[in-house]
C-alpha cells in the first residue's frame, strides 16, 4: 500500500513542479520566454503595463514585449543628451555615420525614452536612453508574444529598388484595447488600417483598405501608405487622423475601419508637397488639445483641434499653386529638422533634431513653443 501511495505524490510533484516552471514563462497576458528574432524594425508603441509593440515589416509581424519597466516616475525633469548618434555608435561598437534613427517612444509610466536604431550592415537594435545613460535593451530570454499580419505585400523592388514590404508597418499605436496599425497589404488597395486586439489572443486580424483625394497630386489614391496617424475624438465622434507623404491630412470615422471594408477618407489640409510627415503627438493647452507634427522638409506644425473639428469641408480639386497649402488652418513652429518626436506629458515633448552643425541632439521642446 505503500508503494501505491508513493507512486502518485511523486506524479504529483512532478506536475506541480512542471506547473510552476510553465506559470514562471508566462505572464498575465500569455507571454511566453523566449528570443524576439528581428528582420526589421519599422515603427514602436507602447501599450498596457510597459509591453512594448515593436512592428517587423521585412517579417510582417508584430512582437509585444513585456519590459517590465511599469515604476512611474515620480517626477520628469527636461530630457538633453547631446550627440545621441555618437553615443548610440559607442554603445553599438560602430561609427555614428552607420546609425540610422528609426524610430523613439516614451513608455507613459516610467518616462523611459526606447529608441530602435539600424546599422549600415541592415542590423537593428533597441536602445533604452535613461538621461545621459543609454544601453542595448536584450531580446533574448524576454517575456513576448508576436502576431503575424495578413496579406503583407511581396518582398520585390521598383525600378526605384523599394520594396513595398518594407511599408508593411508605417506607424502603430495602442487605444482602447487594441493595436492600430497602418501600411500595405497585397490587396488591391493597397493603403490598409489593421486593428488587433491585445493580448493577440485569437491573433485576429481586421483590415480595412484606405481611398484619399490627395489635393496636391489632383487624384484619388489607394496606393501609398499612411506614414503617421493617431486618433481623436472630434464632435463626440472618434476618428483617426491620418497623413501621408506630399502632405494631406485625411480623417476616417474610426466606427467606419471594419474589417474587409473600403473606406474613403475626408481631407481636410493640404500642408505642402515635397515634404513627409514623420511624427504625431496630442497635447492638451489651456483645456484644448492641439496636434503636433513633425515633418522632413517643414517646421514641426501645431494644429488645433477645435479647428479640425469645426472644419465641414473636405478638399476635392487639385491645388492650384505648386507647394501651397489649403483646409484647416496650422501654424508653422520654429523648430525644423526633427526626425523623431513623442510626448513625455502634456507640459513636455522630447525631439531628436538634426542641429545646423550636423549633431543629432535629444531635447525637450521649450514650454513657450508648444503654446
Amino acid at each position: 500500500m505503500k508503494k501505491l501511495i508513493f507512486i502518485p505524490l511523486i506524479f504529483a510533484g512532478i506536475v506541480a513542479l512542471v506547473s510552476a516552471n510553465h506559470l514562471k514563462n508566462k505572464n498575465t497576458y500569455g507571454f511566453e520566454k523566449g528570443t524576439v528574432a528581428l528582420k526589421s524594425i519599422s515603427a514602436l508603441a507602447f501599450g498596457p503595463d510597459g509591453v512594448l509593440f515593436i512592428g517587423d515589416s521585412k517579417s510582417a509581424t508584430v512582437f509585444a514585449i513585456d519590459t517590465k519597466d511599469k515604476t512611474a516616475a515620480s517626477s520628469v525633469s527636461a530630457i538633453e543628451v547631446k550627440n545621441l548618434d555618437q553615443k548610440i555608435a559607442t554603445v553599438l561598437g560602430t561609427e555614428a555615420k552607420n546609425v540610422s534613427i528609426l524610430d523613439m517612444v516614451v513608455n507613459p509610466i516610467s518616462k523611459k525614452i526606447y529608441c530602435a536604431a539600424q546599422l549600415k550592415d541592415g542590423s537593428t537594435a533597441l536602445l533604452l536612453i535613461e538621461k545621459e545613460k543609454i544601453t542595448a535593451v536584450p531580446l533574448v530570454d524576454v517575456m513576448y508574444k508576436a502576431a503575424s499580419l495578413n496579406n503583407a505585400p511581396v518582398d520585390t523592388t521598383d525600378k526605384n529598388g523599394r520594396s513595398p514590404r518594407d511599408n508593411t508597418i508605417s506607424d502603430m499605436q495602442y487605444a482602447d484595447g487594441a493595436l492600430y496599425v497602418s501600411g500595405l497589404s497585397n490587396q488591391q488597395f493597397k493603403s490598409t488600417f489593421r486593428r488587433i486586439q491585445f493580448p493577440f489572443v485569437t491573433k485576429e486580424e481586421q483590415a480595412t483598405t484606405l481611398e484619399i483625394f490627395h489635393a496636391a497630386h489632383g487624384k484619388y489614391e489607394t496606393h501609398a501608405p499612411i506614414k503617421t496617424f493617431t486618433t481623436a475624438e472630434l464632435n463626440g465622434k472618434k476618428y483617426l487622423v491620418a497623413s501621408y507623404t506630399c502632405t494631406p491630412l485625411v480623417l476616417f470615422p474610426l466606427d467606419e475601419l471594419k474589417d474587409g471594408q473600403h473606406v474613403k477618407g475626408r481631407t481636410v489640409a493640404e500642408f505642402g508637397a515635397g515634404n513627409s510627415p514623420l511624427d504625431m503627438v496630442t497635447i492638451s493647452r489651456g483645456g484644448k488639445n492641439v496636434l503636433l507634427m513633425s515633418n522632413s522638409n517643414r517646421p514641426i506644425m501645431r494644429v488645433r483641434y477645435d479647428n479640425i473639428a469645426t472644419y465641414d469641408g473636405s478638399l476635392t480639386e487639385p491645388i492650384k499653386e505648386s507647394f501651397s497649402t489649403a483646409g484647416v488652418a496650422f501654424v508653422n513652429l520654429p523648430m525644423v529638422n526633427v526626425l523623431q518626436m513623442d510626448k513625455i506629458d502634456d507640459s513636455k515633448v522630447v525631439v531628436i533634431q538634426r542641429k545646423p552643425n550636423g549633431d543629432l541632439d535629444l531635447v525637450t521642446l521649450q514650454d513657450w513653443i508648444l503654446s
